[in-house]
């Protein structure tokens, strides 16, 4: 456990709220989005579902003042690799969003790599090991 920083604090629950946003709106529109953006319907939902689990352990991580260290690197980790694989989603060809479908996975695929280097930036500034 460490004692964490405002900011990685701040930075988590910007996360949690982004998360929470993007879950609501996928899970309960997802197929008023899959004709918007002309992606599949259950991929949508799939991802606002899951969503919902991950905003809440954000959430959670954000509300706390010492964290596990390792949990909150593998929430770094995640993001960055969440916005890997958005990007790998578009150029694989597996989907065919229309250039709204596009600009928003590019559009959430920068936020979430935004929130992984303002949490890397929050845990190095984060405090010293406290007890469990």
């Amino acid at each position: 456990m460490i004692e964490a920083s405002t900011f990685l604090r701040r930075a988590l629950l910007a996360d949690a709220i982004f998360s929470g946003i993007a879950a609501l709106g996928f899970t309960f529109g997802a197929g008023a989005f899959a004709r918007l953006f002309n992606l599949p319907e259950t991929l949508l939902l799939e991802t606002g579902l899951f969503l919902i689990a991950y905003g809440a352990l954000v959430g959670w991580l954000a509300s706390r003042a010492s964290v596990p260290r390792l949990l909150v690197l593998l929430v770094v980790v995640g993001n960055a690799a969440w916005t890997v694989g958005s990007i790998a989603l578009l150029l694989s060809g597996a989907v065919s969003p229309n250039l709204a479908g596009e600009l928003m996975v590019v559009a959430q695929a920068i936020a979430t790599g935004v929130f992984a280097e303002l949490q890397y930036v929050g845990l190095r500034k984060s405090g010293s090991v406290v007890a469990a």
